[in-house]
């Protein structure tokens, strides 16, 4: 028996040739770039097999620009879609486009539940903190205080935070990168395309008309080294353009300790484990902090069982135990009588 021979793609092959509608210098233009050009990197699927699902707002226009199947959808009905995609056909890779206003605030009940059941798809979220589509109002992901359309006197509400919300809702991969660093991107987007389960990516995304510059303490390159701290499985969390800071608990409190000061070393330095919910937990409330680095890379990557996987072994036992049934027996229950 011959093996099957995965065609090889280009990142072209994923390009569906329209134009592309998102304003120039948009950060999704980043991302669509990241995702054409990691798709050739995905082992095991065919493109037929790929489907993007989407929402509404800027990010929910990515199905047109990819070559793949896809649905643009409603506003924050794209998690109920996709999951009802891959509930139906387990052999697709699907693939969830949204931003932060879909997602989150109309859509937020469908995502956590998406987490929970842990259906085996791939959730990329275009974070900017704005409502972009509509002009600038502002988001469930918007800084408390912050000026906007909607919110001229100040933001009132306190931001969700994304990757926190996750972890409480059972997500199974969790993930963050940011449109400014496409190789991290793209090793993000294959690491969420080999998971087992549901993957959530949160990519910060520049809007350069409504919110232009909301990232750039830690995104622009001259401070990123010292800003943020990329997370790698069983390596120490440090950072610094000369690696010479670290991450150091002390008690349940995370302090940044200086490994030059001649008082601490890299043994004092925490190391990442991506298995341990706890230190996941921990990471994520590093954006409460501006004193402590940003982190990107994988907070957290555990094995479930998946949701369709255990639908379609239950379906099977059901069918073992009572046959395949009957529909019109289902219908008359087990009360009814005839009349001649």
């Amino acid at each position: 028996m011959s093996e099957t021979v995965q065609t090889k793609y280009t990142a072209k092959d994923f390009s569906s040739g329209q134009d592309v509608r998102w304003c120039p210098g948009c950060g999704d233009f980043s991302i669509l770039a990241q995702v054409q050009r990691s798709f050739p990197n995905l082992i095991g699927i065919e493109k037929e097999k790929i489907v993007f699902i989407s929402g509404i707002g800027c990010s929910s226009r990515f199905p047109y620009y990819m070559d793949t199947y896809g649905f643009h959808t409603i506003h924050g009905r794209a998690a109920a879609i996709a999951s009802g995609v891959k509930t139906a056909n387990p052999e697709l890779s699907v693939w969830m486009a949204t931003g932060d206003g879909d997602c989150l605030s109309i859509g937020g009940n469908h995502f956590i539940h998406l987490l929970r059941r842990n259906i085996d798809m791939n959730v990329l979220l275009f974070n900017n903190r704005i409502y972009g589509l509509t002009k600038g109002q502002n988001s469930p992901t918007s800084e408390h205080g912050k000026i906007t359309k909607s919110t001229p006197l100040g933001n009132i509400e306190y931001p969700i935070n994304p990757v926190a919300l996750a972890l409480g809702a059972e997500g199974t991969l969790i993930a963050r990168t940011m449109d400014g660093d496409p190789k991290h991107m793209q090793e993000m987007i294959v690491r969420s395309h080999n998971h087992k389960g549901t993957s959530f990516l949160e990519i910060y995304q520049n809007c350069v008309i409504f919110n232009d510059g909301a990232f750039d303490h830690f995104m622009k390159k001259e401070n990123r080294a010292e800003k943020t701290i990329y997370m790698e499985h069983g390596k120490p969390l440090v950072f610094g353009k000369n690696k010479d800071k670290g991450i150091k608990l002390d008690g349940f409190k995370p302090t940044v300790i200086d490994l030059n000061d001649g008082k601490h070393s890299i043994n004092d330095v925490l190391v990442h484990d991506e298995k341990s919910k706890e230190l996941a937990f921990l990471l994520a409330q590093f954006n409460d902090h501006p004193e402590l680095p940003m982190p990107l890379g994988v907070f957290l990557d555990i094995d479930y069982s998946t949701f369709e996987d255990d639908l379609t072994a239950q379906i099977a036992e059901a069918k073992k135990k009572f046959g395949e049934g009957d529909i019109d027996e289902l219908l008359k229950g087990n009360a009814y009588w005839e009349i001649d």
